[in-house]
């Protein structure tokens, strides 16, 4: 697969994962699996197939976040509601979720989710702890959920990668954000603020970013847009091979379009993942 079918794929199989951060059904879930507010149900639910693992665990695998928020919700959260316990309901009502948002996902499922599973079973697991980790998990005997979590497994294969590349690139997980605001993807504000940073400390790392001939007044140089624009290229390249097993690819995409169309009703755009809005070509 080619790196533009594997970002196509990327922007459909968001959706069908982000309901479990912006549904309803996923936050009354966490809630009343013992989980105390919505980062304490964000960190819990996503990390749960990590097993109890430590806040550091969290902020290496996450990326991105500020450590103070992480340790406000983790290891507490492990306290309140065993991983175990969060696996049980999280894909279950991220399916309800689905089935509410848009009702033909039983169709969809019934012909996506094994094709998908065929990707996250090919897929290289190797140094992608939030993938893997997912990936290990049973194949849920319902059909909507097993969509949702081959979406899931998919994503964060793909969100390894870019860490990887991030990281390589000698770039902390503040200044990613600082860089992806500066080139126009999320508003940086909303960035900031939904990862937990204080405007000082995004101002520092915007000023590191200028010695390195990144940023300029606040904007991104071209040098910083060039180092951007390739981090995602290369983010597409390394998610591409688990798709590479399956038979006519783009036609999965195309089954997947009007449900990822209907399930990112369930998000705000602009929003602190970058995903824009899907439209038909």
């Amino acid at each position: 697969m080619d790196a533009k079918l594997a970002r196509d794929m990327w922007k459909v199989v968001e959706p069908l994962h982000a309901v479990t951060y912006f549904s309803e059904e996923c936050r009354t879930a966490n809630k009343e699996a013992g989980l105390k507010g919505y980062w304490m149900g964000y960190f819990g639910s996503r990390g749960a197939p990590l097993g109890a693992v430590s806040a550091g665990a969290i902020e290496a695998t996450f990326f991105g976040f500020h450590p103070a928020r992480v340790r406000r919700a983790v290891p507490d959260a492990w306290g309140f509601a065993p991983p175990e316990r969060i696996l049980a309901v999280r894909g279950e009502a991220a399916a309800r979720a689905m089935r509410r948002a848009f009702p033909g996902i039983e169709d969809v499922a019934a012909a996506a989710a094994p094709r998908l599973h065929e990707a996250v079973l090919a897929a290289d697991g190797g140094g992608r702890a939030l993938f893997a980790a997912n990936r290990g998990l049973p194949v849920p005997d319902d059909p909507v959920e097993a969509l949702w979590q081959a979406a899931t497994a998919l994503r964060e294969h793909r969100g390894d990668g870019h860490v990887a590349l991030l990281v390589a690139e000698g770039l902390s997980g503040l200044e990613a954000n600082v860089l992806a605001s500066a080139v126009g993807t999320v508003s940086g504000e909303w960035l900031r603020e939904s990862r937990g940073w204080s405007p000082e400390e995004w101002d520092a790392a915007a000023g590191a970013l200028a010695e390195r001939g990144l940023l300029a007044d606040g904007e991104a140089t071209e040098e910083g847009k060039a180092l951007r624009a390739r981090i995602e290229r290369l983010t597409d390249e390394l998610a591409a091979p688990p798709y590479d097993v399956l038979d006519a690819p783009e036609a999965l995409h195309e089954a997947l379009v009007p449900a990822a169309m209907a399930l990112a009703n369930e998000m705000p755009f602009p929003n602190p993942i970058g995903l824009p809005r899907l439209r038909r070509s």
